[in-house]
């Protein structure tokens, strides 16, 4: 199953689902509340992300939880640069989730190799052409509209075919704009105008959306369809740092499932579960 995984162009080839480690470099990041907020301590953070077995790590200055609103593009820059070239001169793979284009050409001229763009480019009309002449790897997620309404956006017959037809769309948009189709990695969008058995659903037919004929990354990592799962009787979720195990086990789902790499913010676990996966593929 490997062998399906695809190659990404400009990206180094990985025999199994690799692993993408989260820094947010913000104060009020649903997962881990601004702990990494100061550069220092973020550039420390991606480094001990890379020696616990992250194979690239995704640095971001923006939080895309629900009803988050959106930072200035200077303080964007101020948080995220500076990190990406603390990594990249440490030899780190790193992307940059970003959905402005100033923020993605400033940040592949420190060191990133990679531009993970929530809004597939939608966001930004400059993405796509400075994506494509920076010849870098470009995620194209599912994406609905910002974090301020998107729950209002999460309405579906169909979740999966949904998705598909959307993420299909989006990509054809971003090859008519420039961008080379093997620099492009798909991605679900689990939580964003999703509810909690979209996500559900969209983890269940992960090969549906390996129909696209693009690396999968999956992005499960301590979401809210998490929480919902493991809810206590009266309904309340576990805290996003309790739902580590939990991302895990999505993980190894994803990887059986052929993805090309899972974002995730403890490594360690996710890690141990992609090489299990792939040591039971070996032995088919």
């Amino acid at each position: 199953m490997s062998t399906l995984r695809g190659r990404v162009a400009g990206l180094p080839w990985w025999d199994r689902c690799a692993v993408m480690g989260v820094v947010n470099v913000t104060p009020d990041s649903f997962s881990d509340g601004g702990r990494w907020f100061d550069t220092e301590a973020a550039v420390k953070r991606g480094l001990d992300l890379a020696d616990t077995g992250a194979d690239l790590v995704d640095v971001g200055g923006e939080s895309t939880r629900p009803g988050a609103s959106r930072v200035d593009e200077a303080e964007e820059l101020r948080r995220v640069i500076p990190v990406v070239r603390g990594l990249a001169d440490e030899g780190v793979v790193v992307s940059v989730d970003t959905m402005r284009a100033s923020v993605a050409e400033r940040a592949v001229a420190a060191g990133a190799v990679l531009v993970n763009d929530v809004s597939g480019g939608l966001a930004d009309p400059a993405m796509v052409p400075v994506v494509a002449a920076a010849r870098v790897p470009f995620v194209v997620m599912h994406w609905r509209g910002f974090s301020q309404d998107m729950n209002s956006r999460a309405v579906y017959g169909d979740v999966v075919a949904e998705v598909v037809s959307e993420l299909r769309a989006r990509m054809d948009a971003v090859v008519a704009g420039g961008i080379d189709p093997e620099r492009i990695v798909v991605d679900p969008g689990l939580g964003f105008a999703k509810e909690a058995d979209h996500d559900l659903a969209l983890v269940a037919h992960l090969q549906e959306l390996r129909t696209l004929g693009r690396p999968l990354l999956v992005a499960a990592s301590r979401k809210r369809f998490l929480g919902r799962v493991l809810a206590a009787e009266d309904g309340s979720p576990p805290p996003a740092r309790e739902r580590d195990a939990a991302t895990a086990a999505v993980s190894a789902i994803a990887a059986r499932e052929g993805a090309w790499a899972v974002r995730v913010h403890e490594v360690r676990a996710t890690a141990d579960a992609v090489r299990v996966a792939r040591a039971v593929e070996g032995a088919q």
